[in-house]
């Protein structure tokens, strides 16, 4: 089922998600029901506090950036597969040189800007069927990874931004909150104080 995503504004996207333990009820059609909505709003990515569960779990799939506008492959071919869940994630690690991409959020929908990460990180999480996992991500498919951990911990890509660009930014984030939007997926606003 297609979920409808939470805008910017919604104080779900701003809180701590919390951990997920095994026999949580109804988890693989959550996760059934992500991947749909995800790929309805031509996603890579989506995190539960955005389809307003705050629990630690986000899903991914990279394969769009295994190629180009045209449809060539990529550099990044390795992420023609990079579909995974990923339950209780903890970023154990970042290193190298931060570099920047041009990022974007289906909760934040047209609006992309130029956010710096690092290169490569190391994360800790469980699979679908609570398996542990200690496992070394780099390039696009840690960005996408750090974005998406980012929402569990209530951090939204427009925090990463200098303070200047954020002002800069801020009308268009008000009218998103209020619903002013022309997004082409399934949306939930705010309640209009």
């Amino acid at each position: 089922m297609i979920l409808p995503i939470r805008a910017y504004g919604d104080p779900v996207l701003k809180k701590m998600a919390q951990d997920i333990e095994p026999g949580h009820t109804g988890l693989k059609q959550l996760i059934a029901d992500m991947f749909e909505t995800m790929y309805a709003a031509n996603g890579v990515g989506l995190a539960a506090p955005q389809i307003g569960q705050s629990v630690r779990l986000f899903i991914v799939d990279a394969s769009p950036f295994a190629e180009d506008e045209d449809g060539k492959p990529t550099k990044d071919t390795h992420l023609k597969d990079f579909k995974k869940v990923f339950i209780n994630p903890y970023i154990v690690e970042e290193e190298g040189e931060e570099w920047p991409f041009e990022e974007g959020c289906l909760s934040i929908p047209n609006i992309r800007e130029e956010v710096f990460r690092k290169p490569k990180i190391v994360l800790q999480y469980q699979d679908e069927k609570f398996r542990e996992f200690e496992e070394e991500f780099d390039g696009f498919a840690a960005r996408v990874i750090q974005h998406e951990h980012d929402h569990l911990d209530g951090i939204l890509f427009t925090d990463h931004l200098p303070p200047l660009r954020r002002r800069l930014l801020n009308g268009k984030l008000r009218d998103i909150t209020r619903g002013n939007t022309d997004a082409k997926y399934k949306m939930r606003f705010p309640p209009v104080k």
